[in-house]
């Protein structure tokens, strides 16, 4: 070749790497371009790589920078849950026995204590979330469909938490935010991929809204992550990768609450996953916690006296007293198994836990130390492929039940508890985006509302029967 074009040539390509294009996609394109070059003739080796020296530095380092960009690194999803409830016959319309479901505000008629009846949004979330790094992944989570004094609809945070990757394999992670308790395994699953339309009181009492606020360290060897990812893919409702060990400490009063007692919880955690020969996943876990609840306190009708006094503890409403030594918290500790069998397609799921936390005693008016044991067994079947019309989506029928002999420490005045409830539901996921759940619910279980009206009492056991229908967007 003329060596006065070739000259010209290097100098109209060395003149376009040192204006400014420096961007990783215009790199690999100027790379590819002296290459072929190169394979033709027109440049030598060495006139080639005298072109690209330093190139190469360049491109890793720019695509460093473009994969370290924090918009790069943002993920965005969500589900809202409608829901609705029609109560079966004529429970709940007795007004001196009124029904309310604390779990769920649909639940009742126009003589219960919660305002909230027929439609209602029980949950709008979007979360975000990603990585940052090698060793940072970030979750943060709103909650729009949160209620206080009698709002509804309020923004109000979830989950706001960082996992500090120790290594890149995520063997090793501390987990330091607002953030669910490593506690049951109902617990831990998303409200958006549990069966039921609630949590059992057994297990859920132990931690309010399962979150709270401190440090966790998991630790999830790369085999264990591998089956929690083929569980999760599978559809098997799954409840996170939670550690096959976590330990931890955190406030204890639960989500959004600030520590009264400078005392942290501690929380334990094993889980062990396995999947036998012919493909069937189970996994059993035990757990338990250990710390001091400091419940709350608030007037209550005990006596159904219509002629209400102003004094705290005489007349139609008291408030329970708590003794001097206990002002700072009740001991609150438990522990608790877990037993899975996967729905492939039959599956099992079973979880009882026993221990002591605070509890009323109405006949004393004053807040104990009190024992509590319960949990539940469903059963379920999971059929792929079920197709209507143009879906072609999955169904998941169900049988549940669920027992409590207890206390809600959460709840004012951390009222005695009995639960013995059955639900038959069926889930319909007709598509990835859209879920319908329709469920009967036997109720027999104690009304833990406080606020009865005057001349009927507060915390009173009640029977009934409630058909109710959810309605899920995921997106």
């Amino acid at each position: 070749m003329n060596l006065k074009f070739r000259r010209l040539l290097m100098a109209t390509l060395a003149g376009g790497l040192l204006t400014g294009l420096t961007s990783a996609a215009y790199a690999d394109s100027t790379t590819d371009l002296v290459q072929a070059l190169i394979s033709k003739g027109v440049l030598t080796e060495e006139e080639g790589a005298l072109l690209m020296k330093g190139r190469t530095n360049e491109v890793e380092v720019q695509k460093k920078k473009e994969s370290k960009s924090w918009t790069s690194r943002v993920n965005m999803r969500g589900y809202v849950q409608n829901r609705v409830t029609a109560m079966i016959g004529n429970d709940g319309d007795n007004r001196a026995n009124p029904v309310d479901l604390w779990s769920d505000r649909s639940v009742g008629t126009d003589d219960s204590i919660n305002p909230d009846k027929n439609f209602l949004i029980r949950r709008a979330r979007i979360i975000i979330f990603g990585d940052f790094g090698d060793h940072l992944s970030y979750y943060i989570q709103p909650d729009f469909a949160s209620s206080a004094s009698g709002t509804n609809n309020i923004a109000q945070l979830r989950d706001a938490y960082g996992d500090i990757n120790i290594d890149k394999a995520k063997v090793h992670r501390v987990r330091v935010g607002q953030s669910k308790v490593p506690y049951g395994f109902e617990n831990l699953q998303s409200s958006s991929n549990r069966l039921a339309m609630d949590r059992v009181d057994a297990l859920n009492s132990a931690v309010r809204d399962e979150r709270d606020t401190g440090a966790f360290y998991y630790y999830t060897p790369e085999n264990i992550q591998a089956l929690f990812k083929e569980i999760n893919d599978k559809g098997l409702k799954h409840s996170g990768n939670y550690g096959m060990f976590g330990a931890g400490l955190y406030n204890g009063q639960g989500a959004n609450r600030s520590d009264v007692n400078d005392n942290y919880h501690v929380v334990a955690r094993a889980t062990y996953p396995w999947k036998t020969q012919s493909g069937q996943i189970y996994e059993a876990s035990i757990q338990g916690y250990h710390g001091d609840y400091a419940p709350t306190t608030g007037r209550y009708n005990f006596n159904g006296n219509a002629n209400v006094s102003s004094s705290a503890n005489t007349g139609a409403t008291r408030t329970p007293t708590i003794a001097t030594a206990d002002a700072k918290g009740f001991k609150d500790q438990r522990v608790g198994v877990s037993f899975v069998m996967y729905p492939q397609p039959f599956g099992l799921q079973a979880e009882w836990n026993w221990g002591t936390t605070p509890g009323m005693d109405a006949a004393q008016n004053r807040i104990e130390e009190k024992s509590l044991q319960g949990g539940y067994v469903q059963a379920m079947y999971k059929i792929d492929n079920f197709q209507f019309l143009e879906t072609n989506g999955t169904l998941i029928p169900f049988i549940k039940w669920q027992y409590f002999d207890g206390y809600n420490k959460a709840e004012t005045n951390a009222p005695e508890n009995h639960v013995n409830d059955w639900e038959l539901g069926l889930e319909w996921q007709l598509a990835p985006e859209v879920e319908i759940m329709a469920e009967y619910h036997h109720m027999k279980r104690n009304n833990l509302v406080t606020g009865n009206r005057a001349g009927t009492l507060d915390y009173q056991s009640f029977t009934a029967d409630a058909l109710r229908v959810q309605v899920q967007y995921n997106f």
